[in-house]
């Protein structure tokens, strides 16, 4: 399986989030950019989750459809009911992204932003789709994946 890469202008791989991508700042999403992906990606989809909740994976957004030709998802394109993509259901309940925001003294969490080059144009999946069925149908048509990610504590 071939990689690429994903990568952010607001953080390094494995650094902190910006306040302002959780929810003690704007709870907007981030930047992100991707290198090329893979020859035979039809398009893309993006997950954004916490292995370190108490319950549990957590998941903060859910994205698919993305067109393969894009390279790129401006800060706050979670934060849009419209866009070039359809956004699932994230663990609060919400369409669109949610921002970092583990329970205080809990210490930092990993916040992992999944990133799957799919071989088909597009995710037969409702856009209420919860984001681990979004994941787990992306799984199935996966050509390459990056992965970027950051840490937030309160």
């Amino acid at each position: 399986m071939t990689a690429f890469m994903l990568t952010s202008s607001a953080f390094a791989d494995g650094a902190v989030l910006p306040s302002e991508f959780t929810c003690d700042g704007a709870g907007k999403s981030p930047p992100l950019e991707w290198s090329e992906p893979p020859s035979g990606t039809g398009s893309l989809a993006l997950i954004v989750d916490d292995p370190d909740a108490p319950s549990g994976t957590f998941s903060h957004w859910a994205v698919f459809d993305i067109p393969a030709s894009a390279r790129d998802l401006a800060a706050g394109a979670g934060n849009q009911s419209e866009g070039m993509m359809s956004q699932g259901q994230n663990d609060f309940g919400n369409s669109g992204y949610g921002g970092a925001c583990p329970p205080e003294g809990h210490g930092p969490h990993r916040y992992r932003f999944k990133l799957f080059a799919l071989s088909v144009d597009r995710l037969d999946v409702p856009s209420s789709a919860k984001a681990k069925d979004i994941e787990a149908r992306a799984e199935q048509h996966l050509v390459a994946h990056a992965e970027l990610t950051g840490t937030y504590e309160r």
